[in-house]
């Protein structure tokens, strides 16, 4: 296993000249994968204009539009890591309103946004004709290992010790779940892009496998 560092800005360069290599004739799904330490919707935002530029057009989808309803993810409380682990997230409503249209066999068209949580309410977003050799860009926490049908994976790894100290204090209940995300799923061991980022300023290419 190899770490080199990067610059962010090369960093973006250097995948998207990795996802337009890929099969144009389809649309790609694309997996961001991080603790909101990570910030994975940074990287993905960031990719949306290089990706256009190099011809490919750009949709992103975040998870905490698709969450499940509050009476069902709090149904243990608002602190219990193992519903959080388990039962935030609507990845079935992800499959079905993003994932499985974007498929090669899919209808092509998404609801980039499922539910409000702020309003606790569905978000009534319109669906949307996915363009030719679209790419959707998902990001958020915990979206590998479970069976999430994405076409490309980059999963942004931060240490123990780096994931608690930029954890803000009100969400330091969520940290068991990341811990056990990595014992249980190790995605850092089968994403196909792995970066290093226990200083956001520094992020590093992780490569050669584990």
């Amino acid at each position: 296993m190899q770490v080199r560092p990067v610059s962010f800005e090369n960093l973006v360069e250097d995948l998207a000249d990795r996802l337009v290599s890929r099969e144009s004739d389809n649309h790609l799904r694309v997996a961001f994968d991080g603790a909101p330490a990570a910030d994975p919707g940074r990287l993905a935002d960031a990719l949306v204009g290089p990706l256009r530029v190099r011809g490919r057009p750009a949709v992103r989808v975040d998870t905490s539009d698709f969450l499940r309803p509050a009476s069902v993810r709090l149904e243990f409380g608002r602190t219990d890591p193992d519903a959080f682990y388990t039962g935030w997230f609507d990845e079935a409503g992800l499959i079905r309103e993003v994932l499985a249209p974007a498929g090669p066999d899919g209808s092509g068209r998404i609801v980039e946004r499922l539910w409000d949580a702020s309003a606790d309410r569905a978000a009534r977003a319109p669906y949307r004709e996915l363009p030719p050799g679209a790419i959707v860009l998902v990001s958020g926490p915990l979206l590998l290992g479970s069976g999430l049908p994405f076409d490309f994976s980059v999963h942004l790894e931060v240490s123990a010790a780096a994931l608690a100290r930029r954890t803000p204090a009100e969400f330091a209940w969520t940290l068991p779940a990341y811990r056990r995300y990595r014992a249980e799923v190790a995605p850092e061991t089968f994403a196909d892009m792995v970066i290093r980022l226990d200083d956001p300023r520094r992020p590093a290419l992780v490569e050669g496998g584990w």
